[in-house]
């Protein structure tokens, strides 16, 4: 019996997507609920599983097409996969009439490894995905893996010997151009990167943006961490981050000055009485942000779960788009990066968002003594239309006191 692959049901603010990756060929077997291929939306992959087990008959889209809700993707003759077809024949005999690949191409085991980004890096350099080490969860392979497969592939020189070459055979001398070679690569933006683009293009376009700065002392944070932080994960299963502690204490500052955590919607001020907080993630793919919801009422060692389980999922291509959707706050961390000090821009509708950097030891002067302090410089973007500059610099001046006196955010001082 035949059955049919369509794709799933979009989200509504989603029209169309982009099928990036089969991850089989016809005439392969595939089991109940494996992934037979991905789609790529503006935002996240999605895959879909094969609703049985059997062998594939025939792909009805090609790689790079555009598809919608609904649309036939593939047809597959169910039966169990890896015994036999509907015409009786083993499962293993159907795979190997499949259509032979083309130079570039890699077995399908090794391309289900692939994350989106890398497959597309695969193609265009020829490369075989066996021959590149994986270091995501179960090998898959990030376009990481790939750029560092490429860095260490010997580079071939027409005219000069390789190390394999026969000692009696001197290579000829060889004129190389002045500045070495010059090449260049030619590749369009994936779907998340284009939107990424239009979405930054769109907040410098509308806002008034405007950053302001300061500095925290990170000691007391640091003193707590250490004192509890085995005791935190033997407890609960996680360990004890920075960025629960930044999340607590941004919140209280947004409770005190709502106007940040506000949103603009045509010529209304949307003031939210609750605190969803975006957590930028860096992905293969670009950056995605995360919303935890009602962040108000989760307790450390939430937060720190669901920005672990968060940064995992982006990073595998698992994350979904109501994941990504919304938020009225977001924090970005540059200081993972090695980023002093930056400017980050606004993730609309939102009309602010907090930048986070690295901590550094430098010399401060406490109590008219210079003393070696962990800093870190804030930066706080914001929405010049509806934040007042008194509101922004005392909005990053109460996320400073209640870091550099966590007892404030137990006492939501």
């Amino acid at each position: 019996m035949s059955t049919e692959v369509r794709v799933p049901q979009l989200p509504e603010s989603v029209t169309d997507a982009t099928l990036i990756a089969w991850h089989k060929l016809p005439g392969e077997a595939v089991g109940r609920d494996e992934n037979l291929v991905d789609l790529e939306t503006d935002k996240v992959v999605l895959e879909v599983p094969s609703p049985v087990a059997g062998v594939i008959k025939e792909f009805k889209v090609e790689n790079g097409a555009i598809v919608t809700s609904g649309q036939l993707l593939a047809i597959i003759e169910a039966g169990a996969a890896g015994e036999t077809g509907a015409s009786g024949e083993p499962a293993a005999t159907k795979t190997a009439a499949a259509p032979k690949m083309t130079a570039g191409e890699t077995p399908a085991a090794a391309v289900a490894k692939l994350a989106p980004a890398a497959k597309r890096m695969v193609q265009e350099h020829g490369l075989d995905a066996e021959q590149i080490a994986g270091s995501g969860r179960d090998g898959r392979i990030s376009k990481s893996d790939v750029m560092q497969h490429l860095a260490n592939k010997p580079a071939v020189v027409p005219g000069v010997s390789s190390p394999t070459s026969p000692a009696s055979a001197p290579a000829p001398a060889v004129q190389l151009p002045l500045g070495g070679a010059r090449g260049e690569q030619r590749v369009p933006m994936t779907r998340m990167r284009a939107r990424i683009a239009e979405r930054l293009v769109q907040a410098q376009s509308t806002a008034a943006m405007l950053t302001t700065f300061n500095e925290i002392d990170l000691t007391a944070v640091n003193a707590l961490r250490s004192r509890y932080k085995d005791k935190f994960e033997n407890t609960h299963g996680v360990k004890l981050g920075f960025m629960s502690f930044f999340v607590k204490a941004c919140i209280e500052a947004l409770r005190r000055f709502p106007a940040v955590n506000a949103s603009i919607d045509g010529n209304d001020i949307v003031y939210h009485e609750y605190y969803d907080i975006g957590v930028a993630v860096s992905t293969d793919r670009g950056l995605v942000v995360p919303v935890m919801r009602n962040a108000e009422s989760l307790s450390f060692a939430q937060i720190e779960t669901a920005v672990g389980t968060f940064a995992q999922k982006a990073r595998s291509g698992s994350i979904t788009l109501e994941e990504l959707t919304g938020g009225t706050f977001t924090l970005t961390n540059g200081g993972v990066f090695g980023s002093l000090l930056s400017t980050p821009i606004l993730n609309p509708p939102q009309v602010a968002i907090l930048g986070m950097h690295k901590i550094q030891e430098r010399p401060v002067v406490i109590n008219g003594k210079v003393k070696v302090r962990p800093m870190m410089y804030l930066a706080l973007t914001y929405d010049h239309r509806i934040v007042d500059g008194r509101e922004s610099v005392q909005f990053l001046v109460a996320v400073k006191e209640a870091l550099e006196d966590p007892a404030r955010l137990l006492l939501q001082m």
